[in-house]
């Protein structure tokens, strides 16, 4: 179900009154969980900066100053510069203290103040003033292609007391809008701010569904958005496919960062093998590495099979190489787990000998349909 909140729809918030802060209703975009909600506080000593949600997801922190009776989700009228906006509470109390120095802002007298709870009527305005984003969203594109300007244009966010718009846009190289933002303010009578986003940030305003078949983290719950290299691929063992490792957003996707310290932590006990490991078979080559299992599976060149070996024993073959003694094969004689091993390279048999057998049960269930046919088509003949 959309909400008024962000990008996804119109439609009211269903729910109790808590204003689509719990799990019956709301977009889901950027909610965060109050745990300590249900939790007995000082009222005297109560937090009086509040952190309210924009569209898009975007936050900001405001005074309280009046001590305002608020809740999660209500729209409350803040000041702004040069004029005034619409915002809806997303967090208060405690914790707002805590993400205030986890992003590092002060509480001083640059924190503007909330106005009031706003009205019907001003809600009212603000939903005549979000009519006018789409069409001057296509308008200034237009714009843009006429004056040949190579930035893209992807969302218009509209100050509730229709004095101003800001317009976020993305860029490989710097534009100079000088003449696009003279064109907008006397077109559209109102005062032009253009901001420029990340192509991660734009895919979070826009939000979608990923190839895991979630939404979007960027447009859920993600606001820091780290580095990712192809190297956290390597690390994990991942083929280097583009179109699979990159996002909708072009770049590679964030979900790679998620579980690499604990693939570096594992990677620690496993040896580097820089060359193949000699024995009196012959070149045993590196074909791939079972991480977590601590197994690696080399193979022969003059054999089609791969042979699974524990990282302990591929240290003792290097140990061995590097003085010129060659084992006589990669395992050893009575190793501990052979069985296991032996179990692990033999799953691909079970599994064909089950699809075997499969495909011997369809094959004859199908003849017998076919002579049930036969039987029955020539007795209709007779």
């Amino acid at each position: 179900m959309g909400c008024s909140v962000c990008s996804s729809g119109e439609a009211s918030v269903a729910g109790c009154n808590n204003n689509g802060g719990c799990l019956t209703g709301g977009c889901n975009k950027m909610n965060v969980f109050d745990w300590l909600s249900n939790m007995d506080l000082p009222v005297v000593d109560k937090f009086n900066v509040v952190e309210l949600r924009f569209k898009g997801g975007r936050k900001d922190f405001f005074k309280n100053s009046d001590h305002l009776d608020l809740t999660t989700g209500d729209a409350v009228v803040v000041d702004v510069p040069n004029g005034h906006h619409i915002g809806y509470v997303s967090l208060q109390g405690e914790l707002v203290r805590l993400q205030m120095q986890k992003k590092k802002i002060k509480n001083n007298n640059e924190i503007r103040k909330i106005y009031r709870v706003a009205h019907q009527k001003d809600l009212e305005k603000y939903e005549e003033v979000k009519k006018r984003e789409m069409p001057t969203l296509y308008r200034t594109r237009q714009i843009i292609q006429d004056l040949k300007l190579e930035m893209k244009l992807s969302d218009i966010e509209f100050q509730a007391d229709n004095s101003k718009a800001t317009f976020y846009y993305s860029a490989d190289e710097r534009v100079d809008f000088r003449e696009l933002i003279k064109i907008l303010a006397a077109e559209f009578k109102i005062r032009v701010e253009m901001r420029q986003i990340s192509l991660r940030q734009e895919a979070g305003r826009l939000g979608g569904i990923g190839s895991c078949g979630r939404e979007l983290c960027c447009s859920t719950w993600l606001s820091d958005f780290k580095s990712v290299s192809t190297s956290a691929a390597r690390y994990q063992n991942l083929s280097l496919n583009p179109s699979k490792l990159s996002g909708q957003c072009g770049r590679l996707k964030c979900c790679l960062n998620y579980e690499l310290e604990t693939y570096m932590d594992a990677l620690e006990d496993i040896p580097t093998v820089n060359q193949p490991l000699v024995t009196e078979k012959g070149e045993a080559k590196l074909q791939k590495t079972d991480i977590f299992r601590k197994v690696m599976w080399f193979g022969y060149d003059n054999e089609n099979a791969w042979f699974p070996v524990p990282t302990h024993r591929v240290k003792e073959v290097i140990e061995l190489n590097k003085t010129g003694k060659k084992p006589a094969s990669l395992l050893e004689n009575d190793i501990p787990g052979k069985d296991e091993f032996s179990a692990l390279n033999s799953d691909l048999e079970r599994m064909d000998k089950k699809f075997k057998q499969k495909t011997k049960k369809r094959k004859k269930r199908n003849n017998k349909r076919r002579k049930t046919r036969n039987q029955n088509s020539s007795t209709k003949s007779n």
